[in-house]
């Protein structure tokens, strides 16, 4: 099952101060929205504190936010005015239903020898010319953070051969420094495919 019981643990202690961050959406959301179709249906895997599914509603989208942590999940409900599903990500079994899955900063924590079973559930899960958005914290091999969150942290290579065992009209990889929630200098990859 794709999930660390300890990184679950740490976001359910810390959901209250995790989502009352006053953070932005992503600035790698208006891309992504650019590549669909008006009113899409998306889903977004680690909502957080709800700042994306926000956004993406106030552009007319049709979104499902869920989160893995029920306390975050119940957080970013109270944020939006609608449901938030407790999903893990393991257990997305949707078909053909989404234009648009969008996983900001939530893929990186799926154990690195699951990764390739999660990512096939949503390949499966989008439609034909659907959008898959992911971004995770570049390393060469997987291991935890000051706050014991597990990370898989892929390198770009690895990565890519990951994502190329599934059925892609292409899969674009941007690197790109940055930070995150322990305020540290960061490299990320920022994932973006599009379903055959």
């Amino acid at each position: 099952m794709a999930l660390d019981r300890t990184t679950l643990e740490f976001y359910a202690q810390e959901a209250a101060a995790y989502t009352t961050r006053g953070q932005k959406h992503s600035p790698h959301l208006d891309a992504f929205l650019k590549a669909l179709p008006p009113n899409a249906r998306i889903l977004e895997l680690g909502c957080g504190a709800g700042q994306d599914s926000e956004f993406m509603l106030a552009q007319g989208f049709d979104v499902r936010p869920t989160d893995g942590t029920p306390e975050i999940a119940q957080a970013a409900a109270q944020r939006l005015k609608i449901p938030v599903d407790t999903l893990l990500f393991a257990d997305l079994d949707d078909a053909d239903a989404y234009q648009g899955v969008w996983a900001n900063a939530s893929l990186l924590h799926v154990p690195k020898q699951e990764l390739s079973k999660v990512i096939g559930l949503i390949h499966r899960s989008l439609t034909s010319g659907g959008v898959f958005y992911a971004s995770f914290k570049a390393g060469q091999s997987d291991g935890r953070d000051q706050f014991e969150r597990y990370y898989n942290y892929p390198s770009e290579d690895w990565l890519i051969a990951v994502y190329n065992a599934f059925d892609w009209q292409r899969v674009d990889v941007k690197s790109e420094l940055g930070s995150g929630y322990d305020q540290k200098p960061t490299d990320w990859l920022h994932v973006t495919a599009i379903r055959n």
